[in-house]
């Protein structure tokens, strides 16, 4: 293993200077004495966000009323913002919608890519994926038989051995939302297409976080969230990514008013609208998609490889200062060393994660645990500096040494963790 020198604070301070994205950190609100280390989870919030909103709220609600559904656009939002998000994520124009919640979406397109493969009912995927995926595979399959949808898991190391002309379906988050693990989207989706598979992919933890190229990696459907990386707020909508090619002939069962060839004709007989329409259920939430709508302009002059290299760049320098201090041996790293293979986050596994976590929240460092054992830090480029990363591993090293995290008031779980 080639030596590496000691990384020092006045290296970082001087990263700080060259770093051509620097200037990206003023057009987000940061409440002073916090480092923020849970973008991953939460994206800090973009002040053009908060304008958009009150300006939403006081003139377009306030004084333009139900004429703003057409003055100021509203029912367009959908798509404008589906727009916004696919030059994110590699997708042309009319293949993404902006709406509902990531779990509801997931339903629409797994029962739209299964009506796609009557003859096969599989829906594979990997036992550490995201729960709620899970969750609703099993809850369509409770609903509708094993012979239209049977949820298949294998362990990660199996994955590709399992994909078998027998799978109708391959669900798979981009980014694996414990370890940081990056799934190689381009290579599973072409042995799962090669079998007759169609792909969902997961983005929640890679849109807005690294390059994707949904088109060019021919993938069939994709959902993902608005409130991580993009930014939108806490609960703000999702997104579907439907490629076109599949439009004309597929069929989702929430087949509400919004989603209705001629919506406003108010006809007592459904028929879908044309293009990724159909995959709208009812009124856009207009206040929350408005805000989303803000946080992605962020995104408008930002070159999604610079912002990668630094998002990698950033992690690097923290576990190398983790690595170089010996109180941090305890931290043991599940996140890949490849950057091939892995996203914008890292994650530790130590028997007082939780109690770590919460004690580095008391001291305004902002990470997450996720169950049973992992502290979970997120690298966000458009905000986070190089000094960040070196003033909370200098408070990590801290609350370990001292003992800080051993304190019973650390120990008390909360709701949300």
């Amino acid at each position: 293993m080639t030596h590496q020198a000691k990384l020092t604070c006045a290296a970082l301070q001087q990263r700080d200077i060259d770093d051509p994205l620097s200037a990206k950190r003023a057009a987000f609100y940061l409440p002073d004495n916090t480092l923020y280390l849970d973008g991953n989870s939460l994206g800090a919030m973009p002040k053009i966000a908060a304008e958009r909103a009150a300006q939403v709220v006081s003139q377009q609600w306030g004084e333009g009323l139900i004429t703003s559904w057409n003055r100021h656009h509203w029912i367009d939002l959908p798509f404008s913002v589906g727009d916004k998000i696919g030059h994110l994520i590699g997708a042309a124009p009319g293949q993404v919608v902006c709406c509902d919640s990531t779990s509801v979406n997931l339903f629409k397109v797994l029962c739209a890519a299964l009506s796609l493969q009557p003859a096969r009912s599989k829906v594979l995927s990997v036992s550490g994926n995201f729960p709620t995926d899970l969750y609703m595979v099993e809850g369509l399959s409770a609903l509708t038989g094993n012979n239209y949808c049977q949820l298949q898991l294998v362990d990660e190391s199996e994955l590709e051995q399992a994909i078998t002309g027998q799978v109708a379906v391959l669900l798979l988050t981009h980014v694996d939302f414990r370890s940081g693990r990056l799934f190689d989207m381009a290579k599973l989706t072409r042995l799962a297409q090669d079998k007759g598979t169609l792909v969902i992919w997961d983005l929640a933890h890679s849109a807005g976080a690294l390059p994707l190229a949904l088109d060019e990696c021919h993938v069939d459907f994709a959902v993902g969230c608005g409130y991580k990386y993009l930014n939108g707020g806490p609960g703000a909508p999702a997104f579907i990514y439907a490629a076109k090619r599949h439009h004309a002939m597929l069929q989702q069962p929430l087949t509400g008013w919004m989603g209705h060839k001629m919506p406003f004709s108010f006809s007592t007989q459904y028929e879908k609208a044309s293009g990724i329409a159909q995959f709208l259920t009812g009124t856009p939430p207009v206040i929350s998609m408005s805000v989303l709508d803000a946080a992605l302009d962020v995104f408008a002059d930002v070159d999604i490889a610079q912002l990668r290299q630094k998002s990698l760049a950033l992690s690097d320098c923290f576990h190398q200062l983790v690595s170089q201090n010996d109180g941090l041996n305890e931290l043991e790293r599940i996140t890949p060393y490849a950057t091939a293979e892995r996203g914008s986050q890292l994650a530790y596994r130590h028997p007082q994660a939780y109690a770590l976590c919460q004690a580095l929240i008391k001291q305004g460092v902002i990470a997450d645990f996720r169950a049973p054992d992992i502290l979970r830090l997120g690298f966000t480029p458009l905000y986070l500096r190089y000094i960040d990363v070196w003033t909370a591993v200098e408070i990590l090293a801290d609350v370990m040494r001292s003992g800080e995290y051993l304190k019973a008031g650390y120990q008390i779980k909360q709701k949300v963790t």
